[in-house]
């Protein structure tokens, strides 16, 4: 201690500035969280596109084929195969007549040609709740799927998707006997669930390898199913619900090499090798191929391999950002199907001739969240039922499916919680630190890496994305749990149908 009279005052003063030093320091950081914490300015309410959702309306239709395959279970092996055996007769009959009416190419939709595809919906889901019940003879019912599919294609070139009454028949064809068929699937052990589903060998004189048993073509599309919430939420949040979330466009090279060009929420549009993309969990994929008896192609018939190498050169020659908005008439932001129609148009053939469409209000209020703007776009499973394109293959994870069930049911319970008000949330404490992160993330695009929060997306979206992953986990939790109680008193998997109403009691909770 200092025996100077005067040193505690000196003391004293010299700690004044320091205090109002710290003094101004907390003020300033109490000053920048509170900015942190301004909500974003609200958006313009998001404009719905026109249009009806899909609605099945046949839940007694659905109980009705689980109570005959809880019946078919309880036979002895020979009467289950005659059962099986006049179901699958049954089936093959009504695929001749729609196998004659697909040659006939009907210019409109018809009570005739409804009634050929009502008797196929219905020898189908017969098919399919025997088979359930003694799965042993899947093979049979892929093939016939398969058949199904190539002849409802071929309608497709003449009622077209872009009509409302055809593509609700496409619809209830196409999506329905997927459907079914997995339901069948599912009821297998994944070693023994056939892995690979062949369509038709569509020729192409673009370069081509091997993947995975089959010989793909360069600009050959494949569509998947990726494993996140918001990849079930694009394949669900639409008047027609699909099977399929995401894009890429094959480039194969002379020499046989493999690459994928698409388009990633965290990174734009990229080009990567092929081993990059299977090696991304795909819950399934599709192959397809441009048909090769269009005018467009017998002119050009390199056009397919020009498109994918037009997209392949535009990636690396310049940064293509992902268009969270799905602006599909804007190409210098581009999402995953954005990446196939623009290099397609650009070489003359129009794809996506049937739109997806949102017009439910509070669907879109909830892709709205999550930075959507464009309610009718080019969803990934249009793709499906465009009639320029064939499919070639379909692959299918054995230990994925149901997981894709699981996920799809509760993607489809929280769009019904949607549409009694539900809405989407986020942790507004965490805003400061998602805005940090952002900023960071902006210096490390800048510098072509990625950071945290994906270019293009707000620190808000960002959050809600994670909510979502939260919400979304927590329901799927109680859900599979459920599932596994219903397996152990049934002694099988749950339908789909029940997955939905099991999703649903745990919104509820």
């Amino acid at each position: 201690m200092s025996d100077t009279p005067g040193a505690p005052v000196d003391a004293a003063r010299a700690r004044a500035p320091s205090r109002r030093r710290v003094t101004l320091t907390l003020c300033a950081l109490a000053g920048l969280l509170l900015l942190l914490l301004i909500p974003d300015p609200r958006p313009l309410p998001p404009v719905p596109a026109r249009g009806t959702p899909f609605e099945w309306n046949q839940d007694l239709v659905w109980e009705a084929l689980e109570s005959r395959s809880q019946a078919l279970r309880t036979l002895s092996p020979e009467e289950a195969r005659v059962s099986v055996d006049a179901a699958l007769a049954t089936l093959r009959s009504t695929l001749a007549e729609l196998h004659a009416l697909s040659l006939e190419a009907p210019a409109t939709v018809t009570p005739g040609v409804t009634a050929v595809l009502s008797r196929v919906e219905q020898a189908t889901f017969d098919a399919a709740a025997a088979l359930a019940a003694h799965p042993e003879r899947a093979d049979e019912l892929v093939l016939l799927q398969s058949a199904l599919r190539s002849d409802v294609k071929r309608l497709s070139r003449t009622l077209r998707p872009s009509e409302s009454s055809a593509r609700r028949l496409l619809y209830r064809a196409l999506y329905g006997s997927r459907a079914a068929l997995e339901e069948v699937l599912l009821q297998m052990r994944p070693e023994d669930m056939p892995v690979l589903s062949r369509g038709e060998d569509e020729p192409s004189a673009a370069p081509s390898a091997e993947l995975r048993g089959v010989r793909v073509h360069s600009g050959d599309i494949l569509v998947s199913r990726g494993g996140a919430p918001t990849s079930a939420l694009i394949a669900r949040g639409n008047d027609y619900p699909g099977n399929f979330s995401h894009v890429a466009l094959l480039y194969v090279s002379p020499e046989g090499e493999v690459e994928t060009v698409e388009s990633h929420i965290e990174r734009g549009v990229v080009v990567a090798g092929i081993e990059q993309y299977l090696e991304d969990r795909k819950l399934r994929v599709m192959l397809l191929r441009p048909r090769a008896d269009q005018a467009a192609l017998l002119q050009n018939p390199s056009l397919p391999h020009d498109a994918a190498s037009r997209a392949r050169s535009a990636a690396l020659a310049r940064h293509i950002p992902y268009d969270f908005e799905g602006n599909r008439r804007d190409a210098s932001e581009q999402f995953c199907s954005e990446v196939v129609s623009a290099n397609y148009g650009a070489e003359g053939l129009s794809l996506w001739e049937g739109l997806t469409t949102t017009s439910d209000p509070d669907t879109a209020r909830w892709l709205g969240a999550f930075g959507v703007r464009e309610f009718e776009t080019h969803g990934p499973s249009d793709l499906e039922y465009d009639p320029k394109l064939v499919v070639v293959a379909e692959w299918r994870d054995p230990d994925a499916l149901f997981a894709d069930h699981l996920d799809a049911a509760v993607v489809d319970a929280l769009l019904e919680g949607a549409r009694r008000g539900d809405a989407v949330t986020h942790d507004w404490r965490l805003l400061p630190v998602a805005r940090l992160m952002k900023a960071y993330s902006w210096v490390l695009n800048r510098f072509g890496r990625v950071g945290p929060v994906p270019e293009g997306m707000s620190a808000t979206v960002a959050l809600r994305v994670q909510a979502l992953g939260a919400r979304h986990a927590a329901l799927r939790a109680h859900v599979e749990t459920a599932a596994t109680a219903y397996q152990r008193e049934h002694g099988h998997r749950a339908p789909y149908w029940d997955l939905v109403r099991l999703a649903r009691e745990a919104n509820a909770r």
